[in-house]
């Protein structure tokens, strides 16, 4: 743990269907395993859309990429294809499947309140790796209380749940609260609160991140409690260098 006993929190704002969120998470989570203190690490997802306008059926990969980028969509492909590779991650674009995203972050919200933060990234990863490398359609609600149920969650529940609007609203609001924090493009990694990191990163920027916002959390907080006495709460945290910075979220 950091100096006050208070695990250090990352926020991963991302979206089911961005190939480099799903590098970053793995690139990420390489981080996490060399770090010392990982126990001390929670990891909570956010929600992002790279295109809420998208169309609510399923359309081929190949075909959407073609129509935004034309001829270069493949070298673009077959980039984040050896890119996934070098990480153990599979994609399998002549089958990827592209669709609105909503409903499968309202799943993983549900995941978050109803089984945790662990429990959220496993359903995460999951997602990922039968969007990207098993034709999954994630507008499908079968397909997803699928996934749910392979990482723990109660099927029937997730069914319950997904025939509903409920979440909605909050979700939502998370994407809202993501522009207005600037979050204008996925993955953003979000440490504390205060300091952000953005694009899929080499595992070794990730752990030097964690490193660096561990030794200032500490300081900040010892700092503070120092200052205040033995029975004060310290709340907040200097900026870190070499590190973009966001303004808190609030109410987290």
């Amino acid at each position: 743990m950091t100096g006050s006993g208070r695990a250090v929190r990352v926020e991963i704002y991302s979206d089911i269907a961005c190939p480099w969120c799903y590098v970053g998470k793995a690139r990420f989570e390489r981080a996490l395993a060399a770090y010392p203190q990982a126990a001390s690490v929670e990891v909570v997802y956010r929600p992002f859309q790279l295109d809420p306008a998208a169309p609510q059926q399923p359309l081929g990969h190949r075909e959407v990429l073609a129509k935004k980028y034309g001829p270069q969509s493949v070298a673009m492909d077959e980039r984040i294809t050896a890119l996934g590779a070098a990480e153990g991650i599979t994609f399998d674009f002549d089958t990827v499947l592209e669709n609105n995203s909503l409903l499968a972050h309202r799943l993983l919200r549900f995941a978050l309140d109803t089984a945790g933060s662990a429990t959220q990234a496993r359903l995460k990863g999951r997602l990922m790796a039968a969007h990207f490398g098993e034709g999954m359609d994630i507008g499908d609600r079968g397909q997803l209380a699928d996934a749910a149920a392979a990482v723990g969650l109660d099927r029937d529940a997730v069914v319950a749940f997904l025939a509903t609007d409920e979440l909605a609203a909050e979700v939502r609001a998370d994407i809202d609260e993501a522009h207005e924090l600037g979050i204008s493009a996925v993955p953003t990694f979000v440490f504390e609160g205060q300091w952000a990191v953005q694009g899929g990163q080499e595992a070794s920027t990730f752990l030097r991140v964690l490193e660096q916002v561990a030794e200032q959390t500490a300081q900040a907080r010892g700092e503070e409690a120092a200052a205040a006495g033995p029975d004060a709460t310290p709340e907040g945290e200097a900026c870190a260098d070499g590190v973009c910075e966001v303004p808190p979220p609030s109410s987290r």
